[in-house]
């Protein structure tokens, strides 16, 4: 009798442990406890999330949508409806950044998808009073598909802004320097192409990828997670100029075929890959002191493995010492990610039904 009791107080303790992990008071399939909060639900395949200037969280959501969520009420404001977008497939409104220097000039920059011939298109639009207006189309034709879109946005401390694209199902364009499919393209902030570009007169800062979702600036360095097939999800440096390999390489240049290409291309292998493949999507750099053990690492989070990953890098920034995992499949699948300046981080799920913006706190 002495034992059945322990047995059902050890059983009661696991299943109380399980719910309030689901609660979201704590989380900790890592080595770091951490609090979570849903901050808002209601919402359908949320693409991207910007912590604003305004102190407010910037979304999208596939559809065309694009709102504000107030992370201390949790309440969603509409801020523009995009009519043209074309939602098809993983297609649709995805990649949004605000510019650094929102006060002078408060612009939007969005990619998304639009037309019977499905293109994407980078637009620049004006903020003022709640509302989105004089919009500016900065890129224009991108191939697009039902698959491989890529599209982040990101702004760099020089002005520039980065995109990237998938291969749109177009594998051999990641090839092509006259393609825009596969690749990171650098633009000025007005869509001209900077004089500082690898190849004069090309958008192409990096070429060889085949479907890139996240990016992100530390350490002097920019940073890019992308799917891989059914191996070989990474994340890279990227620099300059150079190559990713795509479609001759994937992940690693480890066969033989893949260390002729690599060497003849000079080839930037990732710091680190996933095979089985998990997903890979939004990517954020950990600079905050509320979370001290995440300091200095990469937030990854990823769409079928359903999960946050922290990737510690070494002193230098260019190597990954460890990989933990948070939120196993608590909130389904994770596309967007963002740190506030406390050092809270927040997620976007987009599982297509009930999706959430979700905080992250200790």
């Amino acid at each position: 009798m002495k034992v059945l009791i322990v047995s059902l107080f050890a059983l009661f303790m696991s299943v109380s442990s399980c719910k309030k992990n689901k609660s979201g008071d704590s989380q900790n399939p890592g080595d770091v406890a951490i609090k979570t909060k849903v901050l808002a639900t209601g919402l359908s395949h949320v693409w991207e999330v910007v912590y604003g200037p305004d102190k407010q969280l910037w979304i999208t959501e596939r559809s065309g949508k694009i709102s504000r969520v107030n992370p201390e009420t949790g309440a969603v404001t509409a801020l523009h409806t995009i009519a043209e977008v074309v939602s098809k497939g993983e297609g649709g409104l995805l990649g949004m950044t605000l510019n650094p220097d929102f006060e002078a000039n408060p612009w939007v920059y969005v990619v998304y998808d639009y037309g019977s011939n499905y293109k994407g298109k980078v637009v620049r639009f004006t903020y003022s009073n709640g509302t989105l207006n004089s919009p500016l189309v900065i890129l224009d034709q991108i191939p697009a598909a039902s698959i491989h879109n890529g599209s982040r946005l990101l702004i760099t401390a020089d002005k520039k802004l980065l995109i990237t694209t998938g291969d749109a199902s177009e594998a051999d364009n990641a090839q092509n320097m006259n393609s825009l499919s596969g690749k990171i393209l650098r633009v000025n902030l007005d869509g001209s192409i900077p004089a500082d570009n690898p190849v004069a007169g090309s958008r192409v800062w990096s070429l060889g990828h085949r479907n890139p979702q996240g990016l992100g600036l530390a350490n002097g360095k920019l940073y890019e997670s992308e799917h891989g097939p059914n191996n070989d999800d990474e994340v890279n440096i990227i620099k300059k100029g150079r190559n990713y390999g795509w479609p001759n390489v994937e992940g690693y240049c480890n066969k033989d075929a893949e260390k002729t290409f690599c060497t003849a291309h000079n080839v930037v292998e990732p710091i680190q890959a996933w095979t089985p493949t998990i997903a890979t999507s939004g990517l954020t750099y950990y600079s905050g002191d509320l979370i001290p053990e995440w300091k200095n690492s990469l937030l990854l989070v990823s769409l079928k493995a359903s999960k946050l990953t922290q990737l510690k890098l070494d002193a230098d920034g260019d190597k990954v010492e460890t990989s933990k995992d948070y939120l196993v499949n608590d909130y389904g699948r994770l596309r967007a990610i963002c740190m506030s300046p406390d050092g809270k981080v927040y997620i976007g799920s987009s599982n297509g039904n009930d999706d959430k913006i979700i905080e992250i706190a200790k």
